[in-house]
This record gives structure tokens, C-alpha cells and sequence, in this order.
């Protein structure tokens, strides 16, 4: 689906001081558009929305809105009023009636007791299917979504994310969760100084083109310096003869004509080497009946976990569910009610808190800040080097923190924390405010970290690159989950989902009575409608099941062929491999859609029965 224009910036420029953010700039964006918007931190992101929205003025170039437009802002920070409750706030604020807005409310999870709650009483989760509420409550036709995954447990990250698949209008979206990005996403708008450059296609098509155009120059160059020595190598033997002199000096000028283009750096250009930890026993962890809270009211009961040296456990929960007090028990900042922790032999912790970034010293130096808890081995060039790998140059490093962004903060923090080589990582929310480089390179050095790590994340791509064991927290008890990241993932998605669509669903007090009149169905032709459409679908994943087995030869095929193919013939291979790889992709996703459906009926079937 395309549409008109909505908003277009011709040769915009900005800065900030001697900051250059973007330069002469010029992109547009249509109705109906579900752009990504990516960048490194400092690029100017939030500059670029603040300026959208009228907070912020362009330096030169300009802003053209369609007359038809409504924009629709959801900032970082909340701008409300929190004595107010929600649904005073919306009735206030929205131009949809209250009625329709609550029922809007519905498809995000949001019930009577959130309306009736003042929003300081709320979690963050749901403030921001409130502020997300309010946005759509103004009928915009171009949503600005600036970082809105921040801060998300898995149930609010899954709330959002269907909407946003369905949602029938424009959005500008800034997040760093590749995974969010590539799932509701079908444009992308790269910010990186002091360009802003516009992509088809969702995040990973951005990446491959952004591969492609680098290939494409670097080929360019490798040409144009070829062509340079065999013009200077004319131009060395031939320059002294009499004869030859007037074509080398010909040549020699059309050296000018030979440019070659600057390779920009790809995103993901960071590669963090985290020291080695120190050598600890085979048990790091032993957990034994331990009960956690605050005062007298109990958070987690009866916990009980053992992790040996090198495990890697993703721990996942709504907020509230107790995901920090854990790690808080953990770190020894809350001491258990009940129970027991055992440390193993060696085992020390380093934890990084959700605002442990905050708490730097504002007046030290970069350089000061990640060496001041430093593992004794650690030598200077140590130092920088993490710091390069955390994108930091080395004159950076002489910058005081007070002038660093979130993201740069963050980045800090992180270095302090693996400088220590502590055998046993407790991490919460990292990657929040973290740019791509950041998060890629982090999750690729702590997958392959030999250490134990126990992490929070609303990440979900990031913890399934991590994480070799989950542990889910619910109604205050933790389990060990069986099955991959993958598998929990999809499980919880479908509860998630069906809830929502059963909460939709649920009649007013008004509606109970008649509904409780309508007459009773025939269970005799309701049982067999069903099996007919259990049959239906049952053929349909015999179809889907048959198609991506034929598939799956076609790119052994392919994959085969490519491994000795050069030039072209290697070109048209990847693409033919890329188009095959998405079509079983997609054929995996109905099959996955199949699947549950043929569950959801044959749950219908065994809940009718006779009398």
C-alpha cells in the first residue's frame, strides 16, 4: 500500500555548535508507511523528531507538511500529569470520545482498573500502552515513536508489537531492537552524519544494501587505483623521451578525472574482546528456598536455582514480576527473607543495574571511569582498547562524562563492569539507549564470554544470542524453562495474543444477560463444522510442509553451486539463495500460523460434548 506524501525535508541542514548533525538532507515520507528509524547515538534522532513536531527548528532547508496531516508524538520522557488518572487524562486530552478511546484501549491490554488508576500507580509497561493510547486517541495519520521498547517486559513489548503490524496509518519509529524493527517495519531512514538516507525494505534489507553499495565501492576503488598505477607507470617510463613527453603529461592529467569515493563505515563496526575471567570451581551458584521482598511483603518465594560455571541464563517476566528484586538478591543489595545463597569457589559478581549509568562521576574523564575499578592485571592499553571497541576514539576518552549522551553513559558503564574480569556478570536491561554497533558487538562477545551471566532483557534478540537457559518469573515463583528462547518466545506470544483477543472480546455486565438468552447451539453441526475445518487446515499444512521441502532441495542446490561460482554467476546465485532463504521463511511463519490455528480448533472441538 502507498500513498501521498505526508511530510517532506528538502536540503535541510543542523547543528549543534561545531556538532554537525545532518547537512542538506532530503527525504519524504508517505501515507501508510511503517518506517525504522536507525542510527548511532548523537546522530540526532530525537533532533530530527523534535523538528517534525515544531520543537525544534531546521538551520536551513525545509519543512513541508501536507495540509491533510496529523502528526502523533510519543517522547522518551512522559509528559503528563501523574495525580491524573488515565482515563481523566485521555477524556481531557483526546479528540476521539472516551468511549471509543477505552475501546481502542482494549487491543492494548489496558482494563477499567488502568483507566481508574492515576497514572503514577502504573507500571511502565502499561504508562506506555497509555501514552500510546493517548497518541492514537488524537487520530494522527503519521505516529512519531521515539525509543518506545525502553524499559518493556516481554508481554508489553508483544502488546505493542502487534499493533504496530496492524496499525493502518504511518509511524516514524526510533528503537535499537533489531528484532522489533524487523517484525513491524517495512522502510527504513538511516540517520548518520551528516547524511539521512532513506531504504526500501525493513531492517535487514537495509543491511544488505547498505553491504552491497559498500562492495560496490570498494570494487569501484580497487578499479580507479588500478587504472592510477598504469597511468603513472606510463607516465615514469615515457615522461623523459621527447616523444612521448606531450602524451605523458596528457596522461598525467587525466589522473584528475579518476575519483574514488569514500567507503562510509557500516553500523555494525564494534568488536568488544572482554577479558578473561578468573578461573572459578565448576558450581558458581547454589539457591536453596530463598523467599525476596521488601519489609514484610514478600516478592519471590521458595526460589531455588544452581548454575555451573559458563551458563548464560536469560530470566524473563512481566514487569512487577520480581526480574530486578532477583537480581537485587543476587548482587547482595536485598538480603533474603528466607533461604540460602552458596557462592562457588573464586566466584565474584559484577552487576550493572537499570541506572547504573547514572551514577558516574560527572566530572571524570572516560578514561578515569573505566579504569577506577579495574581488575589489577588490566593494563592501560587494555583500557583503550575496550574503549575503542565501545566506539570510544582515543581523544574521546579524554572527555568528562557530564558531556556524554545516554547511550555513551551506558557505554561507559559497561566498560567499567568487563574491566573487572569478574567470573559471574549480573546484568540488567543493558542494551537500553545502546546504538546497533553497541548491542551487536556486546551480544556477540558475551555469547562467547566463558564466564556465568544472568541477564535481563527486553531484547528479545539480543538475549536469544546470549542466553543458553531462561528462567521465567510469574505470580512470585521462578522456573527453570525446558525448551530454547525460541520455543518460550513462541508459546508466550500465542498466550499473550489469545488473552488480548479474549479481553476484546469480554462482554459489558450490560451484555451478560441477553448473551446468557441467545439459544443454545447445535452441538451435533457445531462438532462437525469444526473437524471439517480441521481437515481444511490439516491439508493446508500438508501443502505449506510439502512446499518448503521443495524449497529446502532447490537451496542445498543453490548453496552447492555458489561455492565454486565467481562474477556474475555468483551474484545472481546470492539473490536467487536470498529470495529462496525469505520464501521459506515466510512459509515457516504460515506454517507456525497453520499450526496454531489447527490447535485453537481442535481445543474448540474437545471443550463441546454431549450431555
Amino acid at each position: 500500500m502507498s500513498g501521498q506524501n505526508l511530510i517532506q525535508i528538502q536540503n535541510g541542514s543542523k547543528a549543534y555548535g561545531d556538532k554537525l548533525l545532518f547537512q542538506d538532507v532530503s527525504f519524504a515520507i508517505n501515507e501508510f508507511e511503517h518506517v525504522g528509524v536507525v542510527g548511532p547515538n548523537g546522530a540526532g534522532k530525537t533532533t530530527l523528531f523534535k523538528i517534525l513536531v515544531g520543537k525544534e527548528d531546521l538551520d536551513s532547508g525545509n519543512y513541508i507538511k501536507s495540509n491533510s496531516l496529523r502528526l502523533g508524538y510519543l517522547a522518551q520522557e512522559d509528559e503528563w500529569s501523574l495525580d491524573e488518572t488515565l482515563e481523566e487524562y485521555l477524556e481531557k486530552n483526546c479528540s476521539l470520545p472516551l468511549w471509543e478511546v477505552k475501546k481502542l484501549g482494549l487491543g492494548l491490554g489496558l482494563l477499567d482498573e488502568h483507566f481508574d488508576a492515576k497514572i503514577s500507580t502504573l507500571s511502565g509497561g502499561y504508562r506506555m500502552r497509555s501514552q500510546l493510547l493517548y497518541v492514537i486517541g488524537c487520530e494522527p495519520n503519521l505516529m512519531l515513536l521515539d525509543e518506545p521498547t525502553n524499559y518493556l517486559d516481554l508481554e508489553s513489548l508483544l502488546v505493542l508489537e502487534n499493533f504496530l503490524i496492524n496499525y493502518q496509518q504511518a509511524f516514524l519509529l526510533i528503537s535499537h531492537d533489531r528484532e522489533f524493527l524487523r517484525r513491524v517495519t517495512d522502510n527504513t531512514l538511516e540517520v548518520e552524519s551528516p547524511d539521512i538516507t532513506k531504504f526500501s525494505g525493513g531492517i535487514d534489507d537495509y543491511f544488505e544494501q547498505k553491504e552491497m553499495i559498500r562492495e560496490q565501492i570498494y570494487r569501484q576503488n580497487l578499479t580507479a587505483q588500478a587504472k592510477r598505477t598504469q597511468i603513472m607507470d606510463f607516465v615514469n617510463r615515457f615522461r623523459a623521451k621527447n616523444t612521448k613527453a606531450k602524451q605523458a603529461q596528457s596522461k598525467l592529467k587525466s589522473l584528475e578525472k579518476i575519483k574514488t569515493v569514500d567507503i562510509k563505515p557500516l553500523p555494525i563496526s564494534a568488536k568488544i574482546q572482554i577479558p578473561k575471567p578468573v578461573h572459578t570451581g565448576k558450581q558458581v551458584l547454589d539457591m536453596k528456598g530463598i523467599d525476596l521482598g521488601y519489609g514484610d511483603k514478600t516478592i519471590l518465594q521458595d526460589v531455588s536455582l544452581q548454575l555451573n560455571r559458563g551458563d548464560h541464563l536469560g530470566i524473563v517476566g512481566i514487569n512487577g514480576a520480581g526480574k530486578s528484586t532477583l537480581l537485587k538478591g543476587l548482587a547482595g543489595i536485598l538480603e533474603p527473607q528466607n533461604g540460602d545463597i552458596t557462592w562457588g569457589y573464586g566466584v565474584k559478581i559484577s552487576y550493572f543495574a537499570q541506572h547504573t549509568a547514572d551514577q558516574l562521576e560527572s566530572s571524570d574523564r572516560i578514561y578515569d571511569a573505566l579504569i577506577s575499578e579495574a581488575h589489577p592485571d588490566i593494563l592501560p592499553e587494555d583500557v583503550l582498547a575496550l574503549a575503542g571497541a565501545l566506539l570510544f576514539k582515543k581523544d574521546d576518552t579524554e572527555k568528562e562524562i557530564r558531556y556524554l549522551s545516554g547511550g555513551e553513559k551506558t557505554r561507559v558503564a559497561l566498560g567499567k563492569i568487563l574491566l573487572k574480569k569478574s567470573p559471574f556478570l549480573i546484568l540488567d536491561e543493558p542494551t537500553n539507549h545502546l546504538d546497533f554497533a553497541t548491542v551487536e558487538a556486546l551480544a556477540q562477545a558475551l555469547s562467547k564470554y566463558e564466564g556465568s551471566v544472568i541477564i535481563v532483557s527486553h531484547d528479545r534478540a539480543f538475549i536469544d544470542r546470549v542466553a543458553t537457559k531462561i528462567l521465567q518469573i510469574k505470580d512470585g515463583r521462578v522456573e527453570l524453562y525446558p525448551g530454547n528462547y525460541q520455543e518460550y518466545l513462541w508459546s508466550v506470544q500465542k498466550g499473550v495474543l489469545a488473552s488480548d483477543e479474549s479481553q476484546s472480546e469480554k462482554p459489558q455486565d450490560s451484555e451478560v444477560k441477553a448473551d446468557s438468552e441467545k439459544p443454545k447451539i447445535d452441538i451435533k453441526k457445531e462438532r462437525k463444522r469444526l473437524k471439517q475445518e480441521i481437515q481444511e487446515v490439516s491439508k493446508l499444512i500438508s501443502i505449506n510442509e510439502d512446499q518448503q521441502s521443495k524449497k529446502q532441495e532447490v537451496l542445498v542446490t543453490i548453496v552447492t553451486q555458489l561455492n565454486s561460482a565467481t562474477g556474475k554467476e555468483a551474484s545472481d546465485l546470492s539473490i536467487e539463495c536470498d529470495e529462496i532463504n525469505k520464501t521459506i521463511h515466510d512459509l515457516e511463519d504460515q506454517w507456525m500460523d497453520l499450526a496454531a490455528q489447527k490447535e485453537n480448533l481442535e481445543s474448540q472441538l474437545s471443550e463441546i460434548t454431549f450431555d
